[in-house]
């Protein structure tokens, strides 16, 4: 079965990157998006083919979302190593979770359209509801460990109690 240009696959793995790969079908768009301190992390140039628009476009909805107080410099970009198509090992700006989805919502693309309206239904969800849940990965159990089904029973008991 063909996979729509706009649509994104996870693959996953246990190592210490979760590898989306944007299904226009050859391994120059796979996307590898570093997770490390509980966070995800991207390069301009990763924004760019997640999003399916040029890296001239996510510079500057980045510049202007500093340019706008909208988020802080210090807080959303780490500098990884990586390396690069030509064996050489280069630092390299990454940029969190939270400037990913700010860029997601600054973008003019079909993915970008795709990728909030997925974010408004979790908006809508939690607002209703009070709660969101991501049924899939939890029957994956993907990266959740017991810790985390600790924590989640924790926080409904607390919640049961008052």
């Amino acid at each position: 079965m063909k996979k729509k240009k706009d649509e994104i696959t996870i693959r996953s793995s246990a190592a210490e990157y979760l590898t989306y790969v944007a299904s226009v079908g050859n391994q120059q768009d796979s996307i590898e998006m570093r997770y490390e301190d509980e966070n995800i992390w991207l390069t301009q140039k990763m924004m760019a083919t997640l999003y399916d628009v040029s890296t001239n476009t996510i510079n500057y909805h980045i510049k202007k979302i500093f340019k706008d107080s909208e988020l802080q410099e210090d807080s959303v970009i780490r500098k990884f190593r990586i390396t690069a198509a030509d064996g050489k090992s280069y630092s390299t700006n990454h940029y969190s979770l939270e400037m990913i989805i700010a860029v997601g919502f600054k973008v003019n693309s079909e993915r970008a359209v795709q990728f909030r309206k997925w974010v408004n239904q979790i908006a809508k969800d939690y607002t209703i509801k009070g709660w969101v849940m991501d049924d899939e990965r939890l029957k994956r159990g993907t990266y959740l460990t017991e810790k985390y089904f600790d924590e989640q029973l924790e926080r409904i008991r607390e919640i049961r109690a008052s």
